[in-house]
């Protein structure tokens, strides 16, 4: 199982993992964010206690991602299957993405 804590900015929102390569995610904010005043992380994804369960990475996330040609790049230099979102987006941590969300292993977050 491979496992990333959200970030909005600074605070810690969540936990996205995915339990079974390549079908099936989950994802689960913390109860300290729900209580919070922040906003959901996502429109698509309002805060509730319930996780969120898919077959595929959440829209949101894939979404954070970079395409195309870039996408290739990436994906060649770091040796990471092209199909492998959460692989890509495990890349992303300790990288400055665009906008506010951020990733941390769960190992090395606070």
């Amino acid at each position: 199982m491979r496992r990333l804590d959200v970030y909005v900015n600074d605070t810690k929102a969540g936990l996205v993992e995915e339990c079974i390569p390549g079908k099936d995610y989950r994802f689960t904010y913390t109860p300290e964010y729900i209580a919070g005043v922040q906003p959901p992380i996502s429109l698509t994804l309002p805060k509730r206690r319930e996780p969120y369960v898919s077959e595929n990475l959440f829209p949101f996330f894939t979404n954070l991602l970079p395409e195309g040609a870039n996408r290739k790049v990436i994906c060649r230099e770091l040796k990471i299957d092209e199909r492998d979102f959460f692989g890509m987006l495990m890349a992303t941590v300790g990288t400055d993405i665009i906008g506010a969300v951020n990733f941390k292993n769960v190992s090395d977050a606070d």
